[in-house]
This record gives structure tokens, C-alpha cells and sequence, in this order.
């Protein structure tokens, strides 16, 4: 029987990148989102869909039921909303920003982490943002920098059920999120580019997948830099 790999946010951008091509490797496919016409677009070419908001964990445990198995599971499911007007600090946009990217992570490893079995694969997606802060990122950065910790401690604590953990932390892709942007993206990549680095990096069981190179080495060196050069330099990127 073909492999089986169940992917979150897959009605658009990475993960509707990921479904096609593992699809077309001949993998069985689940492309969960709540955008039923997208979906639906995907369910035209054979590809498994699953129409549920990952915020419901009764929705979660739901689709978790319309399945037998998997071999690879990848949480990719995010939103990006930026706080502006501060020092007013929008608790309310914070708290959803963390329920999508955070919360809604544990109701979906809660419905379909026991689909995994010895020789399995977690995959969660994150960000390139984590390796530097960023003006205006306070709830997205947030959000991902606790998806880092959540993927390493599993890590951890997984191991001995023989399931791998492979944290993913993309640059900037050109995406219907992205697109909303108002500022200069550096290194932007395809998803047909994205998607192909990250089947790369879970092909060959990686813990950290990270890219494009160049781009993450820049975080890392500014991400260096003592805290007041940092500010000094940061002003303006907002």
C-alpha cells in the first residue's frame, strides 16, 4: 500500500504546493482546510480532501475518525496578522493569531497524533521570523517561537515511539498570505520551490528544515547582533 500523508492548510499556498506533489509521487493524500471550494478543486484531481476548522477540537477529532494510519502528518495550518497603532496593543488580534497558530496546533496533535505509528513523521511548519525579531510581528512571532519549542520537545518525548519530528521554518513564499504584505520581501520563492525543500528535508528525516539558505544565514547573523545594534538598525523596517 502507498504511503499516507495527512496535510493541514492545504486549501492554498505550501500546502496546497505539498498535496499536489506528493499526489503525483503516488502517496495517499489527505488536504485538510476550511475553504470547501478550494478543496473541492483538489478533490477534482483525486486527491482526499477534509473540510474542518482546526480551532474545533471536536472538528479535529472528527476528521481524525475518517482515517486508518499515516505515515507522515504535517501540521501547516497559519495565519499572519500584524499589530499596528502601538503602543495601543490589540489583545484581541494577539489572541487570535495565537489560537490559529498555536492552539489550533494542539487540537490537531490531539486528534491525529495517534494516527502515527513507529517510523512515522510529525512535521509542523513555522517561520524564518523566529530567528530574529521583527517590528509589528509581536503575535506571529509569538506564535511560531512556541510552535519551535512545541516541535523540539516532542522531539524529545516522541523518540522512543519511533516517531520523528522535523520543524520547518520557511523564508518568505509567495503566497495569497504573503501577498498582503506592504513591505519588500527578500528571497521570495515559489511554493513550487518551497514545497520541493521541504519533501527534501522530510525525505531525509531531518530534524530542522530551513531555507532558502542565504536568506536564513542573514537572520542568523542579525539575530546575533547585540540588542542595541539591533534596534539601531531595525528602525524603519516597520
Amino acid at each position: 500500500m502507498s504511503k499516507g500523508v495527512l496535510i493541514t492548510g492545504a486549501s492554498s499556498g505550501l500546502g496546497r504546493q505539498l498535496a499536489l506533489d506528493y499526489h503525483g509521487d503516488g502517496w495517499r493524500v489527505w488536504a485538510c482546510g476550511r475553504d470547501e471550494g478550494r478543496l473541492a478543486e483538489l478533490a477534482a484531481l483525486g486527491i482526499q480532501t477534509l473540510c474542518f476548522d482546526a480551532r474545533d477540537p471536536a472538528a479535529c477529532q472528527g476528521a481524525a475518525r475518517q482515517l486508518n494510519g499515516l505515515d507522515l502528518l504535517i501540521l501547516n495550518a497559519g495565519s499572519c496578522e500584524y499589530l499596528d497603532e502601538l503602543p495601543r496593543f490589540d489583545g484581541a488580534l494577539f489572541a487570535r493569531v495565537i489560537e490559529t497558530n498555536l492552539v489550533a496546533t494542539g487540537h490537531c496533535l490531539a486528534a491525529l497524533l495517534p494516527q502515527l505509528g513507529p517510523g512515522g513523521r510529525l512535521a509542523i511548519v513555522s517561520s524564518s521570523v523566529t530567528w530574529l525579531p521583527l517590528p509589528r510581528a509581536e503575535a506571529y512571532g509569538a506564535s511560531k517561537a512556541a510552535l519551535d519549542y512545541l516541535a523540539a520537545s516532542l522531539r524529545l518525548d516522541l523518540k522512543a515511539s519511533g516517531i520523528g519530528v522535523s520543524l520547518i521554518r520557511p523564508g518568505f513564499i509567495d503566497t495569497p498570505l504573503t501577498a498582503r504584505n506592504r513591505f519588500t520581501m527578500p528571497c521570495l520563492m515559489t511554493v513550487a520551490q518551497a514545497a520541493s525543500a521541504t519533501r527534501r528535508g522530510l525525505a531525509r528525516g531531518l530534524h530542522n528544515i530551513h531555507y532558502p539558505n542565504g536568506f536564513i544565514c542573514l537572520l542568523r547573523l542579525l539575530g546575533a547582533l547585540p540588542t542595541g545594534l539591533w534596534l539601531r538598525l531595525s528602525k524603519g523596517l516597520g
